[in-house]
């Protein structure tokens, strides 16, 4: 049986960039036989142009035929392999796509395991008592600060009377001053009191 289908190869196995590879360079072999061939064909063509109808440009006619069928021939397997490349390059891009997408989930999976082992770890009561405490200790300090800042011995509450009396009192202390000449409007062109400018 090994003679007819050969023994089991115990080499690597091919990768697809392998295969790909493979392809591209065989597709690059067949461009630099189409490009010979074409380089024959426009000879004979420039050949054919200078010449008479006859045999000779006859025999040549069929020899740009015979290339012209081999040309069609190779470009065609070329675009087959051509072809090939690219459906494994396609198929080279849904494989890393599906790895990126595994890695993702993969990391996805380790963050929500994370997530979940550090958020088991918070107490929220322990964290609402804390927030209580702190607004407890808050309200305290500005208790604190109100009573640091009270004033000594000044009356809180004046009312409109009390104001009313103190303001007419003021008023008629200045009218006294005035009358015995210690106001302003006894001062003399210079500024000084009345009672000391000579009359």
């Amino acid at each position: 049986m090994n003679r007819l289908f050969g023994a089991k190869s115990t080499g690597p196995k091919p990768t697809l960039n392998s295969a790909i590879s493979n392809v591209d360079t065989h597709v690059e072999s067949l461009d630099v036989k189409l490009a010979k061939l074409t380089a024959e064909l426009t000879t004979y063509q420039q050949r054919m142009s200078k010449m008479r109808d006859g045999p000779g440009k006859s025999a040549l006619k069929q020899k740009a035929l015979k290339i012209l069928q081999r040309r069609k021939m190779i470009e065609s397997q070329r675009d087959q392999l051509q072809q090939q490349s690219w459906n494994m390059e396609q198929a080279n891009m849904m494989t890393d796509n599906l790895k990126n997408v595994m890695t993702t989930v993969d990391v996805m999976k380790d963050t929500n395991k994370n997530l979940k082992k550090q958020y088991g770890k918070i107490d929220i009561d322990k964290i609402e008592r804390m927030q209580d405490e702190m607004q407890d200790l808050m309200e305290m300090g500005n208790d604190i600060q109100e009573s640091m800042s009270r004033s000594y011995d000044v009356p809180e509450d004046v009312d409109e009377a009390e104001l009313d009396a103190e303001l007419e009192a003021l008023g008629e202390e200045a009218e006294f001053e005035s009358s015995l000449g210690l106001g302003a409007g006894k001062e003399g062109a210079d500024g000084m009191p009345g009672f000391m400018v000579d009359e």
